[in-house]
């Protein structure tokens, strides 16, 4: 297992964990118009990378909001994602999350088993 972490002076720090053939992304912290191309640049190096992962969680558990520019960016790496043939999935619990599902987009991440979420 690969983790790599980022502290970048925005609102959000990003861990990375290369598992096998599957990547964890673990996002801490609000998702707004400043740490949004942060997720934004490193969700594009995960599914540019080479090889591919087979499938990319973005875990939402420890973030405390998120914007417009957040959702954009979570939907933007999805697209991607299908494009590219890799499951792109969202974990998490609590408010964000939530945010999702009532929003009616929770349904357009892929689906796992077990987990809360569309993990």
């Amino acid at each position: 297992m690969k983790r790599v972490a980022d502290r970048s002076t925005s609102s959000i720090e990003i861990a990375v964990d290369h598992s096998g053939e599957d990547t964890s992304v673990r996002l801490k912290g609000r998702i707004d118009v400043d740490s949004s191309p942060d997720v934004r640049d490193r969700l594009q190096a995960i599914l540019s990378s080479d090889p591919l992962p087979h499938a990319v969680t973005v875990d939402l558990s420890d973030v405390t909001s998120i914007e417009a520019s957040g959702i954009a960016t979570l939907i933007e790496a999805l697209r991607v994602s299908r494009l590219r043939e890799v499951r792109f999935h969202l974990h998490g619990h609590g408010p964000v999350l939530q945010l999702f599902e009532s929003a009616g987009l929770l349904a357009l991440f892929d689906k796992g088993s077990g987990g809360n979420g569309a993990s």
